[in-house]
């Protein structure tokens, strides 16, 4: 292992910082890593509470196809570190994986701290130096890091740094894209940070809201902008969220930019055909309530119902009036209307951030020679499903080899 002969910061402590400082501790090089919270990994240990889903074990050329438009971008890190190698390394920290039925990875225990635990023990056994409660603020006039601390400022000098501040989804844990400012302030170009893997805003009826907020929607197909997805979904006061959501969100997005509004529809049975309903519902009512005979043909819970009564309403026309037909369309495609996505610090993650055109294929700012980016804060996005965790993983390694080839091209240049 060659030593590197200068310390090295990684500023951030999720995993795309943990990442970065363990490939470069891993590497020769003497690590500092910063971190604004009074413990690391916090988003992380956030989302484990329902079983960490660190990545996919779907073929790899559909899984690259999750990160849209900055997949040709993303795709050398991710074939560099692949779901694969993920998993793998879980394994080599006594963390066993597996693949659950919906093709997800969880570690065995389905929990983060464990695996969390292993991975600091590790980084101190490569002699990784952790500084809790250290907010990046800037340079100084001398190129030096500068961190707000209890203690007052603080500044710090390093032949290298990763910079792995995420996004601005979750500012009590940290990531509240305050980074964007000194960022901006020396020329880096960043696209605006908005919601994604978020709920949309729907103005429900009184009514409708009162009764349903909270009340999930399974086994159903949402579809907006060309773009489809199945999953399920949760009624709340303000609208709608859950997977089948947050999974068109850039669709949605992309609606409400353009118009001011977007359109989603809502197929309450995916599996079956327009005519398959309407079939159903042709037959006698007998003496049932509109209500049971829905709920018996279509096998249809109340929120379903109430879903379509709503459509109804709002198209003025009672829906027990409607012919078989009409009922049928309406089941297989429910209007909705989001008027916008949930704020920034309710989303899951976020998209924009630094632009690819600010960085080099090894992740290094090319106005800051020495300086890389990794994870949530460069502009891509990507749904859930370990997509997100995936990238950030194997962003922070791409920046550490990055900063390790940077700082052997120096040092060779030097000693001439």
């Amino acid at each position: 292992m060659q030593k590197i002969e200068h310390r090295v910061a990684v500023v951030g402590g999720g995993p795309a910082g943990l990442t970065a400082a363990e490939t470069l501790a891993a590497g020769g090089a003497a690590v500092t890593l910063y971190e604004r919270m009074p413990r690391v990994a916090r988003k992380l240990l956030l989302a484990g509470r329902g079983g960490l889903n660190l990545t996919h074990s779907e073929p790899l050329e559909r899984f690259l196809c999750r990160y849209r438009e900055a997949e040709p971008r993303l795709r050398p890190a991710i074939e560099a570190f692949p779901p694969g190698a993920l998993r793998a390394w879980c394994d080599g920290l006594g963390q066993e994986t597996f693949v659950g039925s919906s093709g997800r990875v969880f570690p065995r225990v389905m929990k983060t701290s464990p695996l969390l635990r292993a991975w600091l023990a590790r980084l101190a056994d490569l002699g990784v130096e952790i500084k809790l409660n250290h907010r990046w603020k800037g340079w100084d006039e001398d190129g030096r890091l500068v961190f707000e601390t209890t203690e007052g400022n603080v500044t710090a000098e390093h032949a290298g740094t990763v910079f792995a501040l995420g996004g601005a989804s979750w500012p009590r844990l940290g990531s509240d894209g305050s980074w964007v400012a000194p960022l901006s302030e020396t020329g880096v170009a960043i696209t605006p940070l908005v919601s994604t893997n978020c709920g949309v805003c729907v103005a429900w009826s009184d009514v409708f809201v009162t009764r349903f907020a909270g009340s999930p929607l399974k086994r159903i197909a949402l579809s907006c902008g060309g773009e489809a997805a199945r999953g399920e979904a949760l009624i709340t006061a303000a609208g709608l969220e859950g997977g089948a959501v947050y999974a068109l969100s850039p669709a949605i997005r992309k609606e409400i930019a353009s118009s001011g509004v977007a359109s989603i529809t809502l197929d309450l049975r995916p599996d079956e055909t327009e005519a398959d309903v309407a079939a159903r519902l042709a037959k006698p009512r007998a003496k049932q309530s509109f209500a049971t005979f829905l709920r018996k043909a279509l096998r249809l819970d109340p929120v379903a119902i109430g879903l379509l009564q709503e459509a109804a309403h709002s198209a003025g026309t009672p829906l027990p009036s409607l012919p078989p037909d009409d009922i049928s369309r309406i089941v297989k495609a429910i209007p909705i209307r989001a008027t916008a996505l949930a704020a920034i610090d309710r989303a899951i993650s976020t998209a924009g951030g630094v632009s690819f055109d600010e960085i080099d294929d090894n992740y290094m700012l090319r106005r800051r020679p020495g300086t890389f980016v990794a994870g949530e804060m460069i502009d891509w996005e990507a749904p859930t499903g370990g997509y997100l965790l995936q990238a950030s993983f194997a962003t922070g390694r791409a920046a550490a080899k990055g900063v390790l080839a940077f700082l052997e091209k120096t040092q060779g240049e030097e000693s001439l």
